[in-house]
């Protein structure tokens, strides 16, 4: 959580400035280093949706030449979970992807654009109010997942557990 603390702020600049999402891409590769090797990267966004990418090359291709079917997922999680901590402050929730089902529809042979989106009125009904009443809960997003020219490559769901970090409770042996 503590590299998360900037988080915030990068994604409101990311919002209004090229080089303020440089810079969000920048810091996100090193918070989430996984995502590093792969190029995974934000491609845009505003209050209500999150697009990410990842270019096509070798380290992103199936033994078919494709993109990987785990890239794919990773894009789609990467999408849909930035969604949620660009619109919950990571310093005030905790939040682990529970589920992730995908459905692949179209082999991508090209760099792929994870699109994410989820309006104020959703928020506020599937997470907001809920968490008012309950500790956690857990609640899905769906993201698309597209090639460059446009055709539908994978459907993603993805269920995040949301709680709150004043009742999480962790357990160090």
């Amino acid at each position: 959580m503590k590299g998360f603390a900037s988080l915030p702020g990068l994604l409101a600049g990311a919002r209004r400035s090229r080089f303020r999402l440089w810079l969000l891409n920048l810091m996100l590769g090193r918070m989430i280093p996984f995502n590093r090797p792969h190029g995974v990267r934000v491609l845009a966004l505003d209050e209500n949706r999150v697009q990410t990418t990842a270019p096509y090359r070798k380290r992103n291709q199936n033994h078919l030449r494709g993109i990987h079917a785990c890239c794919i997922a990773t894009v789609a999680e990467f999408s849909s979970g930035l969604l949620f901590l660009s619109r919950l402050n990571p310093n005030r929730y905790r939040l682990i992807m529970a589920k992730l089902e995908i459905d692949y529809h179209y082999q991508a042979k090209g760099a792929i654009v994870a699109t994410t989106s989820l309006t104020d009125e959703e928020l506020k009904a599937r997470v907001l109010k809920p968490l008012a009443d309950v500790d956690k809960i857990q609640t899905t997003l769906p993201t698309e997942v597209h090639d460059r020219q446009g055709r539908l490559v994978a459907t993603a769901l993805v269920t995040w557990q949301i709680k709150s970090w004043d009742k999480v409770r962790t357990r160090v042996d």
